[in-house]
């Protein structure tokens, strides 16, 4: 039932950030900020299991481990990108969002080339 936790902590934060927004919103702005923190931190051994997981079900496949880290490293950017550009959207900074996603969206498809590239010469070389 952590999930409960999460959202009892989310609720109760949310709920006393409003009021502190009254008298002092830029309080409020940095303890919104420190509220996300945490609840992503809270996460990341969830995520560590998730990753084990998948890098067990790869080696048992004998997946290429290189395709495996950069998949993994294009899902992290996308995370990374997507709480930064609602990081911004929070404090009113739409603008900068959208060039954090654009960023994140740019860095993924350079990560992405190496792959992009293995699956065309695959397909060049299944073409007779």
């Amino acid at each position: 039932m952590e999930i409960a936790q999460i959202v009892v902590f989310g609720v109760i934060a949310a709920i006393f950030i409003t009021f502190i927004r009254q008298s002092r919103p830029e309080i409020a702005q940095l303890l919104s900020l420190a509220v996300g923190i945490v609840i992503v931190a809270y996460l990341l051994g969830y995520l560590k299991m998730i990753i084990d997981v998948i890098t067990d079900l790869a080696l048992e496949a004998e997946i290429n481990t290189v395709f495996l880290r950069t998949l993994l490293r294009v899902i992290g950017v996308a995370y990374l990108a997507e709480f930064g550009a609602q990081i911004c959207r929070d404090a009113g900074e739409g603008s900068i969002a959208v060039k954090i996603e654009f960023a994140g969206k740019l860095i993924i498809l350079v990560m992405a080339i190496p792959i992009l590239i293995a699956v065309l010469q695959g397909i060049v070389n299944f073409i007779p």
